[in-house]
């Protein structure tokens, strides 16, 4: 089922039930079978025929039709009152041979326009239809009331009730619908956006020790090999965290980029305090610091040119600093890089507070990441 047509299956056979409602008119049919030979009967009976073909045809119309809930278009609607016409001309034309039976038409001319036309419009008619009802029963000699008009109005609440079930189910299907698109768009902005930390890190190590093992081939081979190997490891390692990444079930841990961040810092030559556990951090909070640690350390690396950086873990809070002349965030500023905002939105669904700025009365950078106390 596509999103244009959700409640298609609601009435993939409703026109098979409505069909046994015809059962109703049989009571004309017996009345004109009974009728005595003649124009009358034969009229009757074909136009009791061609009532039941065109009630029929109009249900599988109106299958099409409630397609375009809640309301359908105007040319539909036009169709519509043009089939309700020709009911309304095939009942008339059975009343010289069935007399007052013919009222039983009525019922179902009422349920069509309950279905298929605008609640503005259907209401009045039907409101017409069962007063006329009530009224030709009454009013025209030799007629009877046989309760026809109590039965047009129960078959416009009961069929105005089914109306109000199909809308319904036709906005629970688009909602499901729209539900189903934000999931899928949240899920793709969930990837770019841990794409983007994972490999915005693993390239960013494999550059710079990329970068020393080319410097070391001229000076010490054994030590250039030492940091190829370290580079096939870490190219390994990025793209097993881009496919768990695709399949959902990466995580990061904070005793991983602790030590991630000590790799990194050293593969740059960059000095680093950096915390020995993180057991007193909470559970909650251990992915959030993980992160702050990966995105910070990977922006210290690219473009800080800092010679010392320190990482500072509390329960509370997660801090980076270093001592770099260039702005780690060089390539936007806080409130725009990709990763940071990606940190931020992590922060934010935490009820943490990120900040991003100088360091104050010193040279250098900070990054901190602090949870409600």
């Amino acid at each position: 089922m596509t999103a244009a047509h959700p409640p298609e299956r609601g009435f993939r056979f409703g026109w098979i039930f409505a069909a046994i409602w015809l059962f109703y008119l049989g009571e004309n049919l017996q009345v004109l079978l009974q009728h005595p030979g003649g124009w009358a009967r034969t009229l009757g009976l074909a136009a009791l025929a061609g009532f039941a073909a065109l009630y029929l045809l109009v249900l599988s119309m109106l299958r099409g039709i409630r397609r375009e809930m809640p309301e359908p278009p105007r040319h539909e609607t036009l169709r519509i009152w043009a089939a309700e016409v020709g009911l309304l001309i095939l009942a008339a034309l059975q009343v010289p041979g069935a007399g007052y039976h013919a009222l039983s038409c009525m019922v179902y001319i009422a349920a069509v326009a309950m279905v298929g036309l605008p609640l503005s419009q259907a209401v009045p008619f039907a409101a017409v239809l069962v007063v006329t009802t009530e009224l030709l029963s009454r009013l025209v000699p030799g007629w009877e009331d046989k309760g026809y008009g109590l039965g047009v109005l129960m078959a416009s609440v009961a069929t105005y009730g089914i109306r109000l079930a199909a809308e319904r189910q036709y906005r629970l299907r688009a909602a499901q619908q729209e539900l189903a698109t934000l999931a899928v768009a949240t899920e793709r902005a969930r990837i770019a956006n841990d794409l983007h930390d994972i490999l915005g890190h693993s390239l960013t190590v494999v550059a710079v020790k990329a970068e020393l093992a080319q410097r070391l081939l001229d000076v010490d081979l054994d030590k250039a090999r030492t940091e190829l190997r370290d580079l096939e490891a870490l190219a390994r390692d990025a793209l097993t965290d881009v496919r768990a990444t695709a399949l959902g079930v990466r995580g990061v841990s904070l005793p991983g980029e602790i030590a991630a961040a000590r790799q990194a810092l050293a593969a740059a030559h960059i000095a680093a305090e950096l915390p020995g556990a993180a057991d007193e951090v909470p559970t909650a909070y251990r992915e959030l610091f993980a992160w702050t640690i990966r995105e910070a350390v990977t922006n210290v690396v690219r473009h800080a040119r800092a010679a010392h950086v320190e990482v500072r873990l509390t329960p509370a809070a997660v801090e980076i600093v270093d001592d770099g002349v260039a702005d780690p965030t060089a390539d936007g500023p806080a409130t725009d890089g990709q990763g940071l905002r990606g940190l931020r939105r992590r922060a934010e669904a935490l009820g943490a507070t990120l900040t991003v700025g100088r360091r104050e009365n010193t040279p250098g950078f900070r990054v901190r990441v602090e949870v409600p106390s």
